[in-house]
């Protein structure tokens, strides 16, 4: 069973910035898209972010968009969030995910991706 493990998650006030990273031990998905997905509390799990296996190409939930940026260090087998100017709204559950089927763009859904992590918490307060 692959596994995939969230860090940096926490509670932060609104306006403020946090980083998460997502990592998954014993194993490289350099060459596999990942993806950053959140749940909020009594809500459905919605994308946040996309990016290819190079890095060259990323997506964004209208929501986040200018805000958050996704990127990878293949090299470190690592794949991070940034998030800037954060609002309560954004709190939530964070998992990482993978998808390691060859597409010619970016999945936004759920079912496409195979490999998940157990979620980080990220709580913004007012």
């Amino acid at each position: 069973q692959v596994q995939l493990v969230e860090s940096g998650g926490g509670l932060v006030q609104a306006g403020t910035s946090l980083r998460l990273s997502c990592a998954p031990p014993g194993r490289t998905f350099s060459t596999d898209t990942m993806a950053w997905f959140r749940q909020a509390p009594g809500k459905t799990r919605e994308f946040v972010a996309a990016i290819t296996w190079r890095g060259d190409s990323t997506s964004y939930a209208e929501s986040v968009k200018g805000r958050f940026t996704i990127s990878r260090d293949n090299a470190k087998n690592t794949m991070y969030l940034q998030m800037n100017s954060l609002k309560p709204e954004d709190t939530g559950v964070y998992y990482c995910a993978v998808d390691t089927s060859i597409r010619s763009y970016l999945p936004t859904s759920l079912n496409q991706y195979r490999y998940w992590g157990q979620g980080t918490q990220v709580t913004v307060s007012p």
